[in-house]
């Protein structure tokens, strides 16, 4: 296990690339801020921006670095207010500036664009930019963002981010971060946003709607303000399914420390969607996940457990995924054990069962590209966070995973770090427990079972 634990520290070097998605991103440069200027008509499905990117050099003179973006039609790019040479296609906007920045010198890139967005073709479908009946959304999760603006698209790279949309009046924008500006000319508003803090580019969410805005009140001093953005006809629906929304903020800042960022919008969009949609900041459900009796409740803690596990404390590279959702999947189990319905042990052992009957075919450090998104690394995950519970005491527990959080707010982490986390809070050595659950096929037995 020691290797293989060394061999994921590994990942958190700017050096490397991700390896399932080894085409993303490049290595040779960071993103420290975007700031993008958008003009949307939902009809046409039109989209013309403009996007400014700080970045800094890594170690070598760079005399050509790369973009992720889709086939747009390039309108000019420039770097450090210069022309500079580009070519774009297969999804990359290949740059060669007029000057190249020097090792560790801070540039910036300004790029125009124009087309109509759609979708990045993957192996699970469309990702990105999704346009609706009436709107749009984004869905960008692992590499979904170069649908609709140009980034360095590795979920490390994080930057803060302030976008300006445009879109006819009747809509609505809402878009990750804090409303800074809303202004109307004629038949247009304008919607400024603004993230402070360092958001991975598949964490970069937006909306466009015709939504009625509602407020989740928490009667608590300080609490996080909590916005709803959902069609007309649903808010009573609404109501009923987001209400506990204020409660499970309130037991998760408690249990994970306090709350990654300023606000929390939840996007109610018009139309069925598979699964929510995880943002910074905010987060997408579809019109089937409000029946007004709370019946995609657990999906409303998950989504919001993200905040922490994922999107503050993100993965250095996607073979780490387990540290997002397999933490969110046990969020689910703690809202339901802390609120009344079953417990936590419960929901594992019906998981440990379902488990059993499947191919144990999942590493769960490292399921590959193919299993990235299957179920059984969302339980195994949630499985695997649990029997770290019994394995070392409800005290240890709640301390590390507080801690875990904490500590690593706003960062990059790994399974290697979170090896090493964990064996802090234990009294005995953690090695044959994490390279059963972690490193192995094969479903161990819960601890104590």
């Amino acid at each position: 296990m020691i290797g293989t634990a060394r061999g994921a520290d590994e990942a958190v070097s700017p050096k490397q690339a991700d390896p399932y998605f080894p085409a993303n991103g490049d290595t040779r440069y960071r993103v420290h801020r975007y700031e993008l200027a958008l003009d949307y008509r939902p009809g046409p499905n039109r989209l013309a921006g403009t996007a400014r990117l700080s970045a800094l050099a890594g170690g070598q003179p760079l005399r050509e670095f790369a973009l992720d973006l889709a086939e747009f039609r390039i309108g000019r790019v420039l770097v450090d207010g210069k022309a500079a040479h580009y070519t774009h296609r297969g999804g990359k906007l290949r740059i060669r500036p007029a000057k190249a920045p020097a090792p560790g010198a801070a540039f910036t890139v300004e790029v125009h664009w124009s087309g109509n967005p759609k979708p990045v073709r993957s192996p699970w479908g469309g990702l990105g930019w999704e346009e609706l009946t009436d709107g749009a959304l984004v869905a960008s999760q692992p590499v979904g963002a170069p649908s609709w603006y140009p980034c360095n698209d590795r979920p490390a790279d994080k930057a803060s981010y302030q976008i300006s949309l445009t879109t006819p009046s009747p809509y609505t924008a809402v878009l990750s971060g804090r409303l800074l500006a809303l202004s109307t000319r004629a038949s247009s508003t304008t919607w400024v946003y603004e993230q402070p803090a360092p958001t991975s580019s598949y964490l970069v969410g937006l909306s466009v709607g015709p939504y009625e805005k509602v407020l989740l009140v928490d009667p608590e001093p300080g609490a996080v303000p909590q916005t709803g953005y959902v069609p007309a006809r649903l808010v009573p629906q609404f109501g009923a399914d987001f209400g506990r929304q204020p409660q499970m903020m309130r037991l998760f800042s408690e249990l994970f420390g306090p709350y990654p960022f300023g606000e929390y919008a939840v996007v109610i969009a018009d139309e069925e969607l598979d699964v929510p949609v995880e943002a910074q900041g905010m987060a997408t459900f579809g019109t089937n996940h409000v029946d007004g009796l709370r019946g995609s409740e657990r999906l409303v803690a998950h989504e919001l457990a993200h905040s922490w596990f994922g999107n503050s404390a993100t993965v250095a590279d996607w073979r780490h995924i387990w540290l997002n959702e397999g933490f969110a999947k046990y969020a689910e189990w703690l809202w339901s054990e802390y609120s009344g319905g079953r417990t936590a042990q419960q929901h594992a052992a019906d998981a440990h069962r379902l488990l059993a009957g499947l191919p144990q075919d999942l590493v769960l450090a490292d399921p590959g590209r193919k299993l990235m998104f299957d179920d059984r690394l969302y339980q195994r995950g949630g499985l695997t966070v649990h029997a770290l519970r019994l394995e070392v005491g409800e005290g240890a527990f709640f301390r590390l995973l507080k801690d875990w959080a904490t500590q690593h707010r706003h960062g990059v982490v790994n399974t290697a770090g979170f090896v090493l986390h964990a064996q802090r809070y234990a009294a005995h050595p953690l090695d044959r427990f994490f390279d059963a659950w972690l490193f192995q096929g094969a479903l161990p037995p819960l601890p104590g079972a």
